[in-house]
């Protein structure tokens, strides 16, 4: 009898065993699909889990490879089926160490520096693991990860919520330097939003993703104004994959960008929600935008526009500080200008939502040293809207409203060294009017100081009976020098 029970403690202490093991399967969490997308600097593998999970991330050399484990999850997805064309890896194996704890294995052709993170669930995606495995030689490949910007509720750019990547502060000048008597072509920076794990808004029947839309009319975009002689387009995003918002800023400064452009198609509550609009940064986001560039040391040493591309890393902290503002104030003001031009062109060929250039606090609006400006094209959440949006000749009039726009803009208002400036200084073509938006904190006397116009030529040439200006006011700039004055 004695024998008997110890048997059914034992045999019965080890259903216990297999029921509590039973149990850890069954709780553990599935990955359940793997998606990839290639970066020109780095490839994001983005891992679809039914719950939480702890992982760690290391690398192993000859052979090269990437480990990844994670507990508390069992596989459940097709690895076989991922394209890993063009990217460092070249196998992706996977093994259940125990019923709780999976390692993948990823193997690969070059050393590469991985970065992971987990996001929680939101409204497009359940739980995820993100790891970023970034080319040896790229930029993004070292440095102190970036926190996640934090933007107004309102910003549909980040409703991703996937963090910043690694990035370095740029070191080259944001704008290329004047060259006495060149013509050297204006840069536009075209950056399509969104990409990758990142749709952006979804269209009727979630069959339409921003992102694409997005890409089609930034090319179609950059394809318009590289055929006008003069001017260089040149796309932030090329393909299907996600840039941190800040990034994609320091991509148009290191390509050197006279002007950048978002590209957006959002969405709102209420299908019926209809138009286009355009955004150029808020006062507010420019104050804050201006204390982090002077809180941030790395970033004395970046080079920012206006008159001779003034450097910041041999200043105090208060000429800094006036030189930021200056900076700031005449990039708020040449976004203005430049939004409302092309605001109006594309009013020519869809309705608009505003009739106003709209101000609001999008990270991607924040360069102290490029006029920028955020168009949304209309509301892909509304059918009409978003049928036309999916249409390539619709893209093709938005983007010929935009390029006519821009070229409008720069040709009233050239930067110095340009082929467009060589043009209208030698008469070949008409200066035409040159225009002025009035922004926050500024006065008459600060903008004829600018131009270098006197205080009555700028009077006179917008009948103003006193120096008393408007935020968002238009003022025509007289030609008269201060040179000419008594």
């Amino acid at each position: 009898m004695g024998k008997a029970m110890r048997l059914r403690a034992l045999f019965g202490g080890v259903g216990l065993m297999l029921a509590a093991v039973a149990v850890d399967v069954l709780a553990a969490t599935e990955v359940r699909s793997v998606r990839l997308w290639r970066a020109p600097d780095n490839t994001r593998l983005v891992f679809d889990l039914s719950g939480p999970v702890q992982h760690s991330v290391f690398t192993l050399a000859a052979p090269n490879r990437i480990v990844i484990d994670v507990s508390g999850a069992t596989l459940a997805a097709r690895l076989d089926q991922l394209s890993l064309n063009n990217t460092p890896i070249t196998s992706v194996r996977s093994a259940q160490r125990s019923p709780t704890d999976l390692r993948l294995v990823l193997d690969l052709s070059a050393a590469v520096s991985p970065k992971s993170f987990t996001l929680a669930p939101n409204q497009q995606y359940g739980h995820r693991l993100v790891v970023d495995l970034f080319d040896e030689e790229a930029p993004g490949a070292s440095g102190a990860p970036v926190a996640a910007p934090t933007a107004p509720a309102a910003n549909a750019e980040n409703a991703a919520q996937v963090p910043a990547v690694p990035a370095v502060p740029a070191v080259a000048p944001s704008k290329l330097p004047p060259i006495p008597g060149g013509k050297r072509e204006i840069v536009v920076a075209i950056d399509a939003g969104h990409g990758g794990e990142d749709p952006g808004a979804l269209g009727p029947g979630k069959k339409l993703f921003e992102k694409n839309v997005t890409l089609a009319i930034a090319k179609e975009l950059q394809r318009q104004i590289n055929a006008e002689k003069g001017f260089r387009a040149e796309l932030v995003r090329t393909g299907d994959y996600f840039i941190p918002l800040r990034r994609r800023t320091e991509i148009a400064r290191k390509k050197g960008a006279d002007l950048f452009v978002s590209i957006h198609a959002d969405a709102a509550p209420r299908a019926a929600a209809f138009g286009a609009s355009v955004f150029a940064l808020s006062d507010r986001g420019a104050t804050s935008e201006t204390a982090r560039w002077l809180a941030d040391s790395e970033n004395q040493s970046d080079l920012i526009g206006g008159a001779g591309n003034v450097s910041l890393d041999d200043k105090d902290r208060m000429l800094a500080g006036v030189l930021l503002d200056l900076s700031m104030t005449a990039s708020l003001s040449s976004s203005l200008n430049v939004g409302q031009k092309v605001l109006s062109h594309m009013g020519s060929i869809t309705p608009l939502h505003k009739r106003r250039v709209e101000q609001a606090g999008f990270m991607v609006l924040k360069s102290p040293d490029i006029p920028s400006i955020l168009v949304e094209t209309g509301f892909i959440s509304n059918p009409n809207e978003a049928r036309k949006l999916s249409s390539s000749s619709h893209q093709q009039a938005l983007a010929r409203s935009i390029t006519t726009g821009v070229k409008q803009f720069f040709q009233q208002n050239p930067p110095p060294g340009t082929y467009v400036a060589w043009l209208r200084d030698t008469g070949k073509i008409a200066p035409g009017p040159r225009e002025h938006v009035v922004t926050s904190g500024e006065s008459l006397a600060l903008i004829a100081q600018r131009y270098q116009v006197s205080l009555a030529a700028l009077r006179g040439a917008n009948s103003l009976k006193s120096d008393t200006i408007k935020v968002g006011q238009t003022l025509s700039i007289p030609a008269t020098a201060l040179a000419a004055q008594p």
